[in-house]
């Protein structure tokens, strides 16, 4: 096995950053915004500057969908075959990059190495998918049911999209969005989010060297995400937005979008509920909560947010949850013996106490962590909490850190209503040995995706998305590429109409 040594390892930093474009990504060439702005992008591990990119304003944005708009008409035109072949590419690519993805992952975001690898496999994994998806999306020819039309029906790219990103995976939500959007015939502006922008940037770069055509993706990274974005869904010319973020900002888009009726795909907050029954298997449910919890950091939409123990179990539960939480290495990601990185940024970090500290006034009990770390960086102690009242702000509220807050059940009418009780509806966890039990929380519990005795459920191949505020639409599976399509009905008078 080579080992790398930390001299070695900082040189490989200083050269993949020097490699990466800073400018922003309009029609082909990446240039610089039309201000002359800048703006830093931090190693959260760190607070050190890591690089200064391109800081777009309205004039790029406009520059950038007018790209996109000029480049519509001929990309839709593309054999299907075409750009599969892109994306298969580009999927190699990535692949043959992943070293260099996971690293740069690593310094804007903050996860530790292993899991970087792990976002870089998943995140690829759409270009794939998608490059199949692209030759398979098929219309139908019919006859009406008096016989005296025939109906021909074809999909149709919806047009020029505004893809905006979220910074906690620079790479898969990137992925997620542009590779249904290229199979689709789309063409695409996309705004990255400005903690994590570094990864979007040597995507585009992928692309481009992939073949994708000049105007087809657009990049631009900004400070001032509504002075650029507002322009962009007013402008009658866009025709779909795909947002993953809050749900205060996508409430904010949506009102935007319907000025123009954009098609909209909205991916938003989480609150997951999980829950363990008193015949699961207790091993498997706190490796599933560990997995669940601490993907991330917690920095996941579909992080477990409400552990929901039946009372019997309820200690056992805490108890060796809190053993593996506890055993977990904080440090920066690109330590061998981390496992636990730090949070985005110092806002984030305070958050995620607040809510710790409001829960423990109120009663609950820390059974490990509880507080930051001291030192530089925005580090947070693995937490479990026990005791937690239900109706406690850290029940309702999304966490966003790697804490873990346990409310305890009698019944299973009980464990439905607590699981119910907010206003997202993405993700759930159920563990339980009872299948007839499992099938039930899956048709009462009001999310778009559960874990079934699994902790982590996230493919490339499944429909991703939520129900009530957690959001509209599907990303991936047979679904995503529907995102970005319309439905054409074209009637004929039949053949036999002589």
């Amino acid at each position: 096995m080579t080992v790398t040594t930390a001299t070695e390892l900082q040189e490989r930093e200083r050269t993949l950053l020097a490699s990466i474009p800073t400018g922003l990504l309009i029609n082909g060439e990446w240039r610089a915004a039309a201000s002359g702005k800048t703006f830093d992008v931090e190693d959260p591990a760190t607070g050190e500057v890591l690089l200064s990119i391109a800081d777009a304003g309205p004039e790029d944005g406009k520059a950038a969908l007018d790209a996109a708009v000029a480049a519509q008409d001929s990309w839709a035109a593309t054999a299907p075959r075409e750009r599969a072949e892109i994306l298969r590419r580009a999927f190699d690519m990535v692949i043959a990059r992943a070293d260099d993805f996971a690293l740069l992952m690593t310094l804007e975001m903050g996860k530790p190495l292993a899991e970087a690898r792990g976002e870089v496999t998943y995140g690829a994994e759409f270009l794939r998918w998608f490059s199949e998806e692209a030759v398979r999306s098929f219309g139908r020819y019919s006859s009406s049911p008096e016989g005296t039309t025939r109906l021909l029906v074809q999909k149709k790219p919806v047009g020029p999209c505004l893809l905006i990103t979220p910074w906690n995976f620079p790479l898969a939500m990137a992925t997620r969005k542009i590779a249904p959007a290229v199979a689709a015939g789309c063409t695409m502006v996309l705004k990255p989010a400005n903690l994590t922008p570094l990864t979007s940037q040597l995507f585009a770069q992928v692309m481009l060297d992939a073949g994708l055509p000049a105007g087809v993706l657009n990049v631009i990274a900004t400070s001032t995400a509504g002075e650029v974005t507002g322009p962009l869904i007013q402008d009658t010319r866009l025709r779909k937005l795909s947002f993953t973020g809050s749900t205060t900002v996508g409430r904010r888009l949506l009102a935007d979008a319907s000025t123009n009726v954009l098609r909209t795909s909205m991916e938003l907050g989480g609150n997951a509920p999980f829950l363990v029954f008193e015949d699961a298997d207790m091993d498997a449910a706190v490796e599933g909560a560990m997995a669940a919890k601490l993907r991330n950091m917690g920095e996941a939409c579909t992080a477990a947010n409400r552990f929901i123990v039946h009372e019997s179990v309820a200690d056992e539960f805490a108890e060796k949850f809190a053993a593996k939480m506890a055993a977990m290495t904080t440090g920066r990601g690109t330590e061998p013996s981390t496992k636990v990185g730090p949070l985005i940024d110092a806002k984030s970090r305070a958050k995620v106490h607040s809510l710790v500290a409001d829960a423990l006034a109120d009663g609950a009990t820390a059974v490990t962590g509880g507080a930051p770390v001291d030192g530089p960086g925005y580090f947070y102690q693995p937490t479990v909490l026990k005791g937690v009242e239900p109706g406690a702000r850290i029940l309702s509220e999304e966490i966003f850190g790697p804490v873990a807050p346990i409310v305890t059940f009698k019944s299973e009418d009980e464990a439905v209503a607590l699981a119910n009780d907010t206003e997202y509806g993405l993700a759930s966890y159920v563990f339980t040995k009872d299948l007839n039990r499992g099938l039930r929380m899956a048709e009462r519990i009001e999310v778009g995706m559960m874990g079934l005795n699994a902790g982590v459920i996230s493919n490339a191949a499944a429909p991703f998305g939520g129900v009530k505020q957690s959001g509209l639409g599907r990303e991936g599976s047979l679904e995503g590429i529907s995102e970005y399509q319309y439905t054409q009905y074209i009637g004929m008078p039949s053949p036999h109409n002589m």
